[in-house]
């Protein structure tokens, strides 16, 4: 494959970003694009995040070999071995394109004049000029952005958030008998309802209507806590995209202990005192289950490594209410309490985003439009 791939900055430094697109070395047919606004950064930096970018890119097209081209002869130079990269500011992206490079057969660098990389420099100027406010032209058949490329109404417009984002769709599972009767539901392993059934059905739907889920023929994760519920829900999505479920432990519910399939009345009149404490304290555990901290940092912990595994790409979180309202807490950088003043839905779907910067933005909560 080809990766074309180019940065500017308007000051440099000043307002930047990049471009990059993947093309097939035989037919030269178009197969991805990547834009972004940097914020404020130098044309060397927006330059290597473009190559960043472009390996990436061909990565999850899962390319064997790739043929670089750019403008830039200190990137094309300095990637080839030929010169030293003193510039420490340089230096981790030199390396983390050098990370991705490794995991093809072979890379090879070429500096191309400027007028031939026209294409990636369109993309970078769009990124900038996006990033800025300014109107940018609808992309066409040929210039929409692919395979996961540049939300045009993306935050980091307004944010100055930098690099590509992981975007977590996270669907919360459908009905069971237990969300019927409104009883606490964590680790007990129950299946959906025949209304559940038909729920997660409205949801896979959706899915299969979204944009970037399906790639060349390549599904996106899809990532489910273990347990039935949402194992069932989550086949229902892939099997409307022809994908497959990965399960993840650090997914599950929260473990209520000694009150599993109590109602909120009867794990109140149990403990009274307890129960008071733990919905005021998220420090405070269940009986003999967990407390919403140790489920918070749980959960933390599997948001970071969806974003090590699957950076700069999209995924599918199937989960439950709990782990779903600590990824948006996470997203929101909120306090405890948004567990106590946010509601999710069944089969509700909700969407974050974490950027490579620590930036993040929340684009979506309980939506259920998709519900019949």
């Amino acid at each position: 494959m080809i990766v074309e791939a180019d940065g500017g900055s308007r000051g440099n430094p000043g307002p930047a970003g990049y471009g990059a697109l993947v093309k097939d070395a035989a037919t030269g047919e178009l197969l991805a694009e990547r834009a972004e606004g940097l914020g404020v950064a130098t044309n060397n930096v927006a330059e290597y995040s473009g190559l960043v970018a472009g390996l990436r890119a061909a990565a999850e097209l899962e390319a064997s070999t790739v043929d670089v081209r750019m403008d830039s002869k200190l990137v094309v130079e300095q990637m080839s071995g030929r010169w030293k990269i003193k510039n420490v500011v340089l230096q981790p992206l030199a390396q983390e394109a050098a990370k991705l490079a490794s995991g093809f057969q072979r890379v090879r660098y070429e500096w191309i004049p400027r007028a031939q990389n026209s294409h990636a420099d369109r993309l970078a100027n769009e990124a900038m000029d996006a990033q800025d406010g300014k109107p940018v032209p609808e992309p066409t058949e040929l210039t929409a952005p692919r395979a996961h490329g540049q939300d045009r109404s993306s935050p980091a417009r307004w944010t100055g958030a930098k690099g590509t984002p992981t975007k977590l769709l996270l669907l919360r599972h459908g009905q069971t008998e237990m969300s019927v009767d409104r009883r606490y539901s964590g680790r007990g392993d129950v299946p959906l309802t025949g209304h559940g059934e038909q729920q997660v059905a409205d949801a896979a739907k959706r899915f299969a209507r979204m944009d970037g889920l399906v790639v060349d023929g390549a599904v996106v994760p899809i990532i489910a806590s273990p347990l039935t519920r949402t194992k069932q829900t989550a086949q229902a999505v892939a099997d409307a995209l022809g994908g497959r479920v990965e399960t993840h432990p650090g997914l599950l519910e929260t473990d209520f202990g000694e009150w599993e399939g109590l109602t909120f009345t009867e794990a109140a009149e149990r403990d009274p005192a307890l129960h008071g404490a733990w919905l005021s304290d998220p420090s405070v555990p269940a009986p003999g289950g967990e407390s919403f901290d140790a489920v918070h940092e749980r959960v933390r912990r599997v948001r970071d490594e969806l974003i090590e595994s699957y950076a700069g790409r999209t995924v599918v979180v199937v989960s439950h209410v709990t782990p779903i309202k600590s990824l948006l807490r996470l997203g929101l950088d909120a306090g405890p309490s948004l567990l106590f003043r946010l509601h999710l839905d069944l089969a509700s779907l909700s969407i974050v985003e974490f950027y490579p910067d620590g930036n993040a933005s929340v684009r979506l909560v309980n939506d259920i439009s998709h519900l019949s």
